[in-house]
């Protein structure tokens, strides 16, 4: 149902056009020669400024470019973070390379002071039951390594292999409370027995007469009785002596010289003073592996 207008009548569109033509004409000649729209035309200016001002594309331009500025600064912020976590983590790795490098440079240099032929080995495990001290190493029959053999780190004696396999062996530490090792007082060359105590950071004297010249500070070193370690490897410090009237033996306590905690990497020692028979893994005429 389409309901009609009530009044159909008006004027035309041409009459329209002439009425505003017409008011278009007096207003034009009215503002040019009396000037009676200026305050209206300034009224109107200040209502359509924000018009006029939203539609420059100026400060549009300067969102846009404000907004791309941040993001873009977000996204170098964030692969600098990137790049700096990166650079950290291969500084730590210079770090560590460069302590094993100089962990390195002291077994080289301790083995020319051994001056017998050695092998470097690194460290693969550490036994962590309280009553052993032993560790593994990642050399073994394939070079040459035997039960029984010398084990030094940069400063002094660590211990003995005492078991093999082609590609690991296990090294009983000097301190572990089963490991007895003949040793002499380096100033007078008085001899005795350096036995394990289970603590990494001890050793004891047992067998140490009350009236034996002995002193805290004395250098220990193997004295070569035994058949396993060649006489001269430094072995520990003597840290304590406690003289026990009515008894035979003093309390002697010595600290080891190896760095038993922190060792990395150790020496085996294949020594010319030492003589065994030739394994499956060495050539018979005794050369090296």
């Amino acid at each position: 149902m389409i309901i009609k207008p009530l009044f159909l009548h008006g004027p035309s569109l041409i009459v329209r056009l002439l009425i505003a033509i017409g008011l278009s004409i007096t207003l034009i000649v009215a503002d040019y020669r009396f000037r009676h729209l200026d305050q209206a035309r300034a009224v109107l200016s200040i209502l359509v400024y924000p018009i006029i001002y939203g539609a420059s594309a100026a400060w549009v331009t300067d969102v846009f470019d404000f907004r791309t500025n941040l993001t873009e600064l977000d996204r170098i912020n964030q692969q600098l973070r990137q790049e700096n976590l990166l650079l950290q983590a291969r500084l730590q790795q210079l770090d560590a390379l460069e302590a094993e490098n100089m962990r390195l440079r002291d077994l080289l240099g301790s083995s020319f002071k051994v001056g017998d032929r050695v092998l470097i080995a690194e460290l693969i495990s550490v036994d962590l039951d309280p009553y052993r001290q032993q560790i593994m190493i990642n050399k073994g029959t394939s070079s040459g390594v035997f039960v029984g053999q010398p084990v030094l780190d940069a400063h002094a004696v660590v211990g003995q292999v005492i078991h093999v396999t082609p590609s690991t062996a296990i090294v009983l530490l000097i301190t572990d409370p089963v490991h007895a090792l003949p040793v002499q007082i380096n100033r007078n060359g008085l001899r005795t027995i350096a036995e394990g105590t289970s603590f990494i950071e001890q050793l004891n004297l047992p067998y140490v007469a009350n009236n034996a010249d002995i002193k805290v500070g004395d250098l220990l070193v193997t004295s070569g009785l035994g058949g396993h370690f060649p006489p001269g490897y430094p072995v520990a410090i003597v840290s304590e002596i406690r003289h026990e009237p009515g008894k035979p033996f003093a309390k002697v306590i010595a600290t080891p010289s190896a760095h038993l905690q922190r060792i990395r990497e150790v020496l085996l020692v294949w020594s010319l003073n030492l003589e065994r028979v030739p394994d499956a893994a060495e050539p018979e005429d005794g050369t090296s592996p």
